[in-house]
């Protein structure tokens, strides 16, 4: 008896022993495999300044909270998805800004008696990083937009009033220039060697809060918001005036801009975007050399290409960029470029998703002949096109038309019902051929076709006529998709649908 006790006492004091060290020993092993950022920050931080921007604003509108009013905080409110503009005062954990610094005394100038003159008043707060050491930096756009007064502090606590040197709202990038020299600079990396999953650190002034470090992991490449350029996605906490600074991996290099966020709140949630250090750099070079951005050009608008567009239209898989429209007279157009056309390749480059072929046709020096490999019909095309220089967008105006009364027919397989369209509205709308649908029923309804749309082709055919159209639709396989080429507006697609089943005779 004694002995099983002192047995079961012994097993007991081993298990009490063993136990907390057990976690400990995990634990110690755990963080000994964590990333230390300290010596990364004490290389880049001297390199991230911090980024205020002032406005010249009359004393009638001075109630407006700082860094509300067309700043940087609203512009970056803007731009998240779904976030309505607060409307809360001033950020919490910004501190007041006072006169120095050469700059007419943001803070000050709410004390002042409504005379009804116009004063300074501080309008956004972001961040930027240094890319030479006489001076030149980098940053977002919108943390710059509608400034009269660009303000850069360096973390020694100089502060330089800066010289906007040129801006480029598509890529959302800014390069301005202080009067200084022998600064400390970023190291640029290769955005292109970026891996998912590797740790990475963001430096900027949140909430105004200055050198504040961040570090997560990149979550995501490519990823496509709807901007001009795909943005590296991670799960660094950024928030409003983190925008314009760098996103840095473990060698201590830029790889990126931070530039948005995905929020339902106004604050982090979880998901951020940077915009690729390659991409940025290749404006930057530009916006220093010249102070605009020059691109290319072949007048088109495009749209994405389906599955279900691609198994209609015979495609390995859907991919490349489907041509909505071609402006008369542009660059694609002289090439021959069509309606309907899926755009696979520009200058031998593969175009995965319709997203890449404005990238590749805006980094194509205007003047340069290329050429564009379409799918038209079951083949593929090589055309040979011209690249113009991209202008400033211009609003265009579609002209109203009367829509003709339908006439009563009978719906076919497609449950689409067609009429003919004149010759005069055939040469207005600079087409060859087509019908126009009058009713949608059944297969046609509910992929979303529309009174008043055209149709151009049934898979691979052309359509002349309201009888050629019959013809073709009464011999359909009711177990295929069919691809309709429809133009709505300017806009033209592909829109597959799949027959109905003809009901049995009686």
């Amino acid at each position: 008896m004694t002995n099983f006790s002192v047995r079961k006492f012994f097993a007991a004091a081993v298990v009490a022993v063993c136990l907390p060290l057990l976690p400990h020993t995990a634990s110690a092993a755990s963080a000994s495999n964590l990333p230390d950022f300290t010596d990364l920050v004490d290389k880049v931080g001297p390199a991230v300044v911090n980024i205020r921007t002032t406005a010249h604003v009359s004393n009638s509108t001075r109630g407006l909270p700082p860094g509300m009013d067309d700043g940087d905080m609203s512009e970056f409110f803007r731009r998240f998805f779904g976030i309505p503009m607060p409307q809360s005062p001033q950020q919490p954990g910004t501190p007041p800004r006072g006169g120095g610094g050469g700059g007419g005394g943001g803070g000050s100038s709410q004390d002042a008696p409504d005379s009804g003159s116009d004063s300074e008043q501080n309008s956004g707060v972001g961040s930027g990083f240094i890319l030479s050491a006489d001076g030149y930096v980098m940053t977002n756009a919108h943390v710059i937009d509608d400034a009269d007064t660009i303000y850069v502090t360096l973390t020694d606590k100089r502060e330089f009033k800066a010289k906007l040197i040129g801006v480029d709202d598509r890529t959302d990038v800014a390069v301005v220039k202080i009067n200084a020299s022998n600064l400390p600079v970023v190291t640029i990396g290769d955005s292109n060697k970026v891996r998912v999953g590797e740790w990475v650190v963001a430096i900027g002034s949140p909430f105004g809060l200055e050198n504040t470090v961040t570090a997560g992991i990149v979550s995501a490449k490519g990823r496509d918001t709807g901007d001009y350029l795909p943005f590296i996605q991670t799960d660094v906490a950024v928030n409003p005036g983190n925008s314009g600074g760098p996103l840095i991996n473990m060698q201590g290099e830029v790889i990126g801009i931070n530039s948005q966020i995905y929020s339902r709140t106004g604050g982090f949630m979880g998901i951020s975007f940077a915009i690729p250090i390659d991409e940025a750099m290749r404006v930057a070079d530009q916006l220093k050399s010249t102070g605009k951005v020059v691109r290319g050009r072949i007048a088109v608008a495009i749209g994405e290409v389906t599955k279900d567009v691609a198994d209609s239209l015979g495609l390995p898989k859907a991919q490349g960029a489907l041509v909505s429209s071609v402006e008369p007279g542009g660059p694609a157009d002289k090439a021959g470029v069509q309606p309907g056309d899926i755009i696979l390749k520009f200058n031998g480059h593969s175009v995965d998703t319709a997203t890449d072929l404005p990238r590749m046709v805006g980094d194509t020096k205007p003047g340069t002949k290329a050429t564009i490999t379409v799918w038209r019909k079951g083949q593929t095309r090589d055309l040979p096109v011209t690249i113009t220089e991209m202008q400033p967008e211009k609003t265009a105006s579609v002209d109203e038309k009367k829509p003709v009364p339908p006439k009563p027919r009978a719906t076919n397989s497609l449950g689409v019902a067609v009429s003919d369209i004149p010759a005069d509205e055939l040469k207005s709308l600079k087409l060859h051929g087509g019908v126009q649908v009058d009713a949608v029923e059944g297969p046609a309804a509910r992929v979303g076709l529309q009174k008043g749309d055209v149709i151009l082709r049934v898979g691979d055919t052309d359509i002349t006529s309201a009888k050629q159209f019959d013809e073709i639709t009464s011999h359909v396989d009711p177990q295929k998709m069919v691809a309709l080429l429809v133009r709505r507006g300017d806009n033209t697609q592909f829109v597959p649908i799949r027959p109905r089943v003809a009901p049995a005779q009686k």
